[in-house]
């Protein structure tokens, strides 16, 4: 998750280095669509990783009662979003995978949690 200003263009480098790595999943996506071969979208010498097995980790998400959302009807219902990717700095707005949110009051026990950490996740 990375914090931004939304009166600001400028947003930093924690923003620009998570623009460009998204940016970088998306071409390659895209190109994988267009049917590249694989030989080529990897480049020269991708890193090995031998004995490998899929893991779980946390990521950062948010929590709280929605309404108007429009794959979870209802007003007032308790729903756990997709992993957060922006906060505003003035706790305005939110950017999950999936979608923005405008944010109400938060929970008291919760304000300034996520700005402890510096405004990232990393």
């Amino acid at each position: 998750m990375v914090m931004f200003n939304p009166d600001a263009r400028e947003q930093g480098r924690a923003f620009d280095f998570e623009l460009e790595r998204l940016s970088s999943l998306v071409a390659d996506m895209r190109r994988i669509r267009e049917g590249m071969p694989i030989s080529e979208l990897v480049g020269d010498a991708p890193p090995l990783l031998d004995r490998w097995s899929h893991a779980e980790r946390p990521t950062a998400c948010l929590m709280g009662y929605s309404s108007g959302h429009p794959l979870l009807p209802g007003t007032g219902r308790l729903i756990v979003t997709s992993d957060l990717w922006l906060i505003s700095s003035d706790n305005r707005w939110a950017r999950t995978l999936s979608r923005w949110y405008r944010l109400g009051e938060p929970l008291p026990e919760s304000r300034n949690s996520i700005w402890k950490r510096g405004g990232s996740w990393q």
